[in-house]
């Protein structure tokens, strides 16, 4: 099915220093009745949080909450489908436990708004960040520490009615992304949703970088793009072992 990303990009918020605030509200409803018509069934909008000294402050959790909610519900109003993307960055040298902080934090904000404009939860698609130190950290995960915190975190803010958890994969490398969504789906727990992925760079680096935009690659390119969703495919289903990387 054919989707569309409808936000305009992020802008500094006045009086926030290095916070940022989604745009692409205005007009919306009209632009989805277009799309609506050419055959686009679901939609994207993206928040950003930024993670430093001082931020994200609650000013900045809130109004990105805001705007997801309402580009929510004006899908849900053109019946489309909406992703909800939330995105704690990985950028700076914040532990893991700040990032589970900072995104639990936004999480409650977030369904907290979808709730204040009556969108129907059984009706969307979560996209949000795993819970992960930043890049810069001295201290790694690994992706069972990874997958423990997400899922502390999403018992404690995702209602069971979501249908499904896509997580986008933010910075993190193709083999890492993937390693830590099978330990997501190997937890021992059994959990309300569907967790799978909305990969971007995670599904499609090693692919660009074979193809290069040349025919001659595109068979290989293919291969690798085939290759990455399979193994991404097992994560899901919690099959996916580190051998399969280099079969």
């Amino acid at each position: 099915m054919p989707g569309i990303k409808v936000d305009m990009g992020t802008v500094p918020m006045p009086n926030f220093p290095g916070e940022t605030v989604t745009q692409g509200l205005d007009g919306l409803a009209q632009r989805l009745s277009e799309y609506k018509q050419l055959g686009v069934r679901f939609a994207k909008w993206r928040a950003v949080i930024h993670i430093g000294a001082g931020i994200p402050t609650p000013s900045a959790i809130a109004a990105n909450a805001h705007a997801l909610a309402r580009y929510a519900a004006i899908c849900q109003e053109q019946e489309l489908v909406p992703i909800v993307e939330p995105e704690v960055l990985m950028d700076g040298d914040h532990t893991l436990a700040t990032s589970a902080r900072v995104t639990e934090e936004v999480l409650h904000a977030v369904f907290h708004a979808l709730h204040r404009q009556r969108v129907a939860l059984e009706h969307m698609i979560l996209k949000p960040n795993m819970v992960e130190p930043g890049r810069a950290c001295p201290e790694p995960a690994t992706p069972q520490q990874v997958a423990q915190a997400t899922l502390i975190c999403l018992r404690r803010t995702v209602p069971a009615a979501v249908p499904g958890i896509n997580f986008l994969s933010g910075g993190q490398s193709e083999a890492t992304a993937t390693a830590n969504l099978h330990a997501l789906n190997t937890a021992v727990e059994k959990q309300p949703w569907v967790l799978s992925f909305s990969y971007g760079r995670a599904l499609q680096a090693s692919v660009l970088q074979a193809w290069r935009g040349e025919a001659a690659n595109k068979s290989i390119a293919q291969q690798g793009l085939y290759k990455r969703a399979r193994l991404n495919s097992a994560a899901v289903q919690g099959k996916y072992t580190a051998v399969m990387e280099n079969e």
